[in-house]
């Protein structure tokens, strides 16, 4: 057996049975998440991250490892605005507390499979057309301004998403939350619930994200297991994470300032690798630490500097 099976067959595993440990210890049906269990939650994914890290250290080498944490590293940071995003779907649909925690578990499944078809897609096009890298690095290049100058608050507008209009059009919507069903009859006709709709919104959401992070991924590595691996570890964490920062993510105002330095490295980084530039991965994993470190840091800083002017 080749350790990239052997890789692959742990991966796996541990998966299997983090979630079945997630979900049959650390969560309950319709019951709220506190901050002190979020917070177990939390250490307890980036904890396994970090675990299976070490474990690619000594079965796939450190080169492998470090690419390995530093996409890692990345999409958890990019999941920061993610959170935000659900924050604001789940304001606008009213959605009561005591839902989150199902809601929230099935969209990121949902967003995981996608995911998954998503990056499958993405290899087997990088694999054909190498050319494409530099198309995601333009592209990235793009978002990173993009995401620079942009205020949280221009982000989403749930009115006006395309996929909520798409299923306002083609099914048969309630503005009820069902009492947390997500089909309800209602003079004899099934109707789709306010849940099932913020389910559906989550995973698309999510896969929106997906377009500029599973690039930026590429452009640390084209390693399968890699991409893969710091994908569905990060998602994964996506929950816990929810309910650890929901009413804290605005004290991480800046933080997207540091992303957006990084997926402008990445997209550069991209670009140069034409003319046989190759930035080695440590330097990138120093990027990307410098950058969203910097970026926290400024953000609690210019956050106790706003709250000393206001006399708080």
């Amino acid at each position: 057996m080749s350790p990239l099976t052997i890789t692959y067959l742990t991966f796996g595993v541990v998966l299997l049975l983090a979630i079945i440990f997630d979900l049959g210890l650390l969560s309950k049906r319709e019951a709220t998440i506190s901050i002190k269990k979020a917070l177990v939650q939390t250490i307890f994914w980036v904890g396994l991250a970090m675990a299976f890290f070490v474990f690619i250290w000594f079965e796939d080498g450190h080169k492998t490892a470090l690419e390995y944490f530093s996409a890692y590293l990345m999409e958890w940071s990019l999941s920061i605005d993610n959170i935000f995003v659900f924050i604001l779907i789940f304001s606008f649909f009213r959605v009561k507390p005591v839902y989150y925690a199902r809601v929230l578990l099935i969209g990121i499944m949902m967003a995981i499979v996608l995911r998954i078809v998503f990056i499958t897609v993405g290899i087997a096009l990088v694999t054909r057309f190498h050319w494409l890298l530099y198309v995601f690095g333009a592209v990235l290049i793009y978002t990173g301004l993009t995401m620079f100058f942009t205020k949280h608050d221009e982000e989403l507008d749930v009115e006006d998403n395309t996929v909520y209009k798409f299923m306002k059009r083609l099914l048969p919507l309630t503005s009820s939350d069902g009492g947390g069903k997500m089909r309800v009859l209602i003079d004899g006709k099934r109707r789709y619930t306010t849940l099932f709709v913020v389910v559906v919104l989550l995973a698309s959401t999510d896969i929106v994200f997906a377009v500029d992070s599973i690039p930026a991924v590429f452009g640390i590595t084209q390693d399968k297991l890699v991409i893969y691996t710091s994908n569905i570890f990060a998602v994964l964490g996506l929950r816990s994470l929810f309910f650890l920062l929901r009413g804290a993510v605005d004290k991480f105002s800046h933080l997207q300032q540091g992303i957006a330095v990084v997926l402008v490295f990445v997209g550069l980084k991209m670009l140069v690798e034409y003319f046989d530039v190759v930035i080695p991965v440590y330097v990138s994993l120093l990027v990307i630490l410098v950058c969203i470190s910097g970026g926290i840091l400024y953000s609690l800083w210019v956050n106790s500097r706003n709250k000393a002017k206001d006399g708080v």
